[in-house]
């Protein structure tokens, strides 16, 4: 079997007081070490902290777009308030939207907080990139890549991660592979390639 594909991924922190330094951004290290702990693939990552500016923060991603990212996970600016304009940011870059990625985030973060519903995550793809809002704490961003387990380890409620490898399968990226004791990635039978032994 080959070696793993190498995959190049977007991290985009979006917060006015971290990126004007009042306090330490929190969502970079969180999302670098999650992504480096789920993937068998060599990553090579590509990191920003911005303020909450719309403007800027689609500017951005079009750049990790036209950088080559395959995958760009945003942290911050999702919410109801003035401020938070990143799922406005990120529709505006959008080919296509996909809608679920939003509704099984929250449906994950219903199990801990009411004000799950509050959140404004969404998910797009544009060219070959798929980008994905997630939330501004490390705990949650955590909780909805990998969903929920029982006692046992059992994935009770499915995080949004299982389904990342085979959409980027779909719009033409690398094959990502990852370690199931942190998410098992869903492929159709047909879209699986031969596992290592």
């Amino acid at each position: 079997m080959d070696e793993f594909d190498p995959v190049r991924i977007g991290l985009l922190s979006i917060s006015d007081r971290a990126s004007s330094g009042l306090y330490e951004d929190k969502g970079l290290p969180a999302l670098r070490d999650w992504m480096s702990r789920a993937l068998f693939n060599p990553i090579d990552f590509v990191e920003r902290l911005i303020p909450d500016e719309q403007k800027l923060i689609s500017q951005e991603l079009i750049a990790l777009v036209d950088a080559g990212c395959s995958l760009i996970l945003t942290t911050g600016g999702t919410g109801p308030a003035a401020r938070d304009v990143t799922p406005e940011a990120t529709l505006a870059v959008a080919d296509k939207v996909l809608p679920g990625f939003g509704e099984q985030m929250r449906r994950v973060s219903l199990h801990f907080v009411p004000t799950a519903i509050l959140s404004r995550q969404e998910a797009v793809v544009r060219n070959r990139s798929l980008i994905i809002n997630l939330p501004g704490q490390p705990k949650s961003i955590a909780e909805t890549l990998e969903g929920l387990r029982d006692e046992s380890g059992h994935n009770t409620v499915p995080g949004i991660f299982a389904a990342v490898p085979y959409c980027i399968d779909l719009i033409g990226g690398p094959y990502l592979q990852t370690r199931e004791a942190v998410c098992k990635a869903f492929r159709p039978k047909s879209a699986q390639r031969p596992t290592r032994s």
